[in-house]
């Protein structure tokens, strides 16, 4: 994006950082030339019932084949650099209740564990008198979980497959408060320094902190997903895709049509769109100079 059109955060952080070398980045150092898009979706799925031996499946003989996930179908996309993370959760859920505005079916919520998205769904809920589930995406869970295993195995090892798989089994079951307990007990029984813990640490508190929406076994027995792949494939087609690319410079105004564009063209109302654009044009290109909208020449109704 272009300086003036990053948002306040970032543009502070892009005017104080001072890199090591002039012609490229070195590690760990950021451009801080970025503006992050909020994006939204929602879609409906038959649901389809599931156990933790259909997520983690080591594909060992004699094992059964995993039963595939819900399809998600019908689905509805929304994407901005200009609206708040409260504004597009709103759109979002003006969506879902004009598929369901007697709230007749079961709504659930899959974030990837931000504290404010889950706030702002709590309070739209709240504000529309609708029952949101809300479940965290299970892949960041295995996020964690794998940032916890090199706290106490060597990069590479086998091992920690095998640790990381049976932990994820036992929050798929239910048990995140247990295994948080077990990984910090681990650390400390091991005598890890803190810098060789950091990751175990940073893996207890979010399992404890996301207990809440953990509840996997619940959501795998009423056939719901549990990952957010819809929207990590809206982030990559309609947003990376184009707004990514090598060279690209955008303006907020740009960034923002483009998205809205693209938004409107992967939830196949394009052709709608352009039509009610058309008359948008006609009306104020040809109509609206004239006072009340007559054109002379017209016959206007007495």
């Amino acid at each position: 994006m272009r300086p003036a059109s990053l948002r306040p955060a970032t543009a502070r952080a892009a005017e104080v950082a001072g890199n090591k070398l002039a012609s490229r980045l070195s590690k760990g150092e950021k451009r801080n030339r970025k503006r992050m898009a909020e994006v939204g979706a929602v879609y409906d799925l038959t649901p389809v019932v599931r156990t933790p031996a259909d997520i983690i499946n080591t594909g060992q003989p004699g094992q059964a084949e995993p039963t595939p996930g819900p399809k998600a179908r019908d689905k509805w996309l929304t994407a901005s650099v200009e609206a708040t993370t409260a504004q597009v959760i709103a759109a979002v859920f003006g969506e879902a209740c004009r598929r369901d505005p007697d709230h007749r079916r079961p709504w659930v919520a899959l974030v990837d564990g931000n504290a404010h998205q889950i706030a702002r769904i709590h309070a739209e809920a709240a504000q529309r008198d609708v029952t949101v589930r809300i479940v965290v995406d299970f892949i960041h869970v295995l996020e964690y979980l794998w940032k916890a295993a090199w706290s106490f195995f060597a990069e590479g090892d086998q091992a920690a497959e095998e640790w990381v798989a049976g932990h994820a089994r036992r929050i798929l079951e239910g048990g995140s408060g247990v295994v948080a307990a077990a990984i910090r007990r681990k650390a400390t029984t091991n005598d890890l320094p803190p810098g060789i813990r950091k990751g175990a640490d940073a893996c207890a508190d979010y399992l404890i902190a996301k207990r809440p929406y953990l509840d996997y076994a619940h959501a795998l027995s009423q056939g719901w997903p549990i990952a957010t792949g819809v929207i990590e494939g809206a982030c990559r087609h309609p947003v990376k895709d184009r707004m990514d690319i090598t060279g690209a410079r955008w303006g907020l105004p740009g960034a923002e049509a483009i998205l809205k564009l693209r938004a409107l063209v992967t939830n196949g109302d394009f052709d709608a769109y352009w039509d009610y654009h058309l008359a948008q044009e006609h009306q104020r290109v040809h109509r609206s100079r004239y006072l009340g909208g007559h054109i002379p020449g017209e016959t206007m109704a007495a």
